[in-house]
């Protein structure tokens, strides 16, 4: 499309704040790497750092490789060609499927995995952007329907015309993966940042918490503040990291609401989760996003096992009681703090 201007900010929407910590006597083992169309880094402290950092590097690239919705290898690329029948696969993909069915079911169908059709036909898996017709999206949809997957054990199928993206789950699943490995070498204090997905193993060496910026959505070079977490996945989606501008003007980005097949504008433009599991952090961000801010609120006083950082569109900031205290705010942007059992 001519005239289209194409933002892409790297999937990097939450940023740690890896100062130097107190302990300078600390093994500390680094890594910089390109997996899942993003930047990554690892971060390790203690005697097996090393091993570590490799091991949980090696994982990630076997993780990339058996998830992918691209590599004509992968567990996905098998489903979505299998024309409606059963395929075997992975562990990996049987876990990380299960907890997007679960999310699907507990956000009444706002995490949608099997809108992919739909998400191509923006362009947003292929870089050629485009504003589809409305018939075009709703034949799409057609095929949007997560409740007719199938698993039994390893044995997963989707019905033909189907095509499935895990996506939304998988950075924070292979986030949960490698801190599995740092705790395998013993390791008791890692920080990872998997292209904006940040997770935190245990306190910084010097006990201290660790300090995590989340990016001002309005603007995204800056933050709108730190939380300050331990043992802590921290992981946001927004409708900054990866949209266009079409010739009629109008910014449209990534994530899709399964309802319409178009850009979810339910009143948010950013939403942090914090919790302990990765992958269910990762499937809420985009959850809570499509649902919108209401919607978010009574989905969080209904779980009560993570907290959130909403940013609404007119430029509020919501957080819940969980996380305020751990909040340091970084610009002006008035916020409220989220009460579990206030009116609503």
């Amino acid at each position: 499309m001519k005239n289209t201007y194409i933002r892409i900010m790297s999937g990097i929407c939450v940023m740690p704040l890896l100062t130097a910590c107190g302990n300078t006597a600390e093994t500390v083992r680094t890594a910089d790497i390109f997996a899942m169309d993003t930047y990554m880094n690892i971060k390790a402290y203690g005697s097996g750092a090393e091993s570590a950092v490799t091991d949980a590097e090696a994982r990630i690239y076997e993780l990339e490789r058996t998830l992918s919705v691209t590599d004509e290898a992968s567990d996905i690329r098998k489903i979505n060609q299998a024309g409606g029948q059963p395929v075997t696969v992975s562990a990996d993909t049987v876990s990380v499927l299960q907890t997007a069915q679960d999310m699907h079911y507990e956000s009444s169908g706002a995490l949608c995995i099997s809108l992919y059709p739909v998400l191509r036909a923006w362009g947003f898996t292929t870089g050629e952007y485009r504003i589809p017709a409305a018939d075009e999206i709703a034949e799409l949809l057609e095929n949007a329907d997560d409740t007719q997957i199938s698993a039994d054990g390893q044995t997963v199928r989707c019905p033909a015309g189907m095509e499935i993206d895990l996506g939304a789950v998988a950075k924070g699943y292979t986030g949960d993966a490698v801190m599995e490995i740092m705790q395998v070498h013993r390791i008791s204090s890692a920080i990872i940042n998997l292209g904006g997905n940040v997770q935190t193993l245990g306190s910084r060496p010097d006990g201290s918490a660790w300090k995590v910026g989340i990016t001002d959505p309005f603007a995204p070079d800056s933050l709108i503040g730190t939380v300050s977490v331990t043992d802590k996945a921290v992981i946001t989606s927004g409708n900054y990291e990866r949209y266009f501008t079409g010739a009629d003007g109008c910014r449209y980005w990534h994530i899709l609401d399964p309802a319409d097949g178009y850009p979810a504008d339910n009143g948010l433009v950013s939403v942090t989760v914090i919790g302990a599991c990765g992958a269910e952090c990762d499937a809420l961000s985009t959850a809570l996003f499509v649902e919108g801010t209401e919607q978010a609120v009574e989905h969080w006083r209904r779980s009560g096992d993570f907290e959130m950082i909403l940013v609404t569109s007119d430029g509020g900031l919501l957080l819940t009681e969980g996380i305020a205290a751990d909040y340091t705010a970084k610009t002006e942007l008035p916020y409220r703090v989220v009460q579990r059992n206030e009116e609503p």
